[in-house]
């Protein structure tokens, strides 16, 4: 097989595909949060006319540090994860705790031995494990 014709096989792939997908909605989910962010929950929070904190820095000698903007970043990590739990990850696992309420359970497929209690098949009529004859 050709280098051509295995570099074809590997793109087209289902899993090389459905990364991409997942890449380029990542990317719009992020593009999505960061705007709910920025426009929503970041001017409910901060105090009107106060100082922008991305700009507070420190000098040592010729070193310029940034703590404002370590901390800037670390609000709006905070304030995303925030976001993606109470909008996202809450209302999914709801939605998933009903969906698994509403399913039935499924049939049993084993049963003990009254004589040794292993678990056999439901239909067994031998236990494996000490040869007890079932009922």
């Amino acid at each position: 097989m050709g280098l051509a014709s295995e570099f074809k096989d590997f793109i087209a792939k289902g899993s090389v595909i459905e990364i991409a997908v997942g890449i380029v909605i990542g990317l719009a989910f992020t593009a999505l949060v960061n705007a709910v962010v920025q426009g929503l929950v970041l001017p409910l929070v901060s105090v009107p006319g106060s100082i922008n904190i991305s700009s507070w820095d420190v000098h040592v000698r010729s070193a310029v540090f940034l703590p404002g903007s370590v901390i800037q970043s670390l609000i709006s990590f905070l304030l995303i994860a925030a976001v993606v739990f109470f909008a996202v990850i809450r209302p999914l696992a709801k939605m998933e705790a009903r969906r698994a309420a509403r399913k039935p359970a499924a049939a049993p497929t084993t049963k003990s031995c009254p004589e040794c209690l292993s678990d056999i098949p439901i239909g067994a009529s031998r236990c494996k494990f000490c040869t007890a004859k079932l009922t």
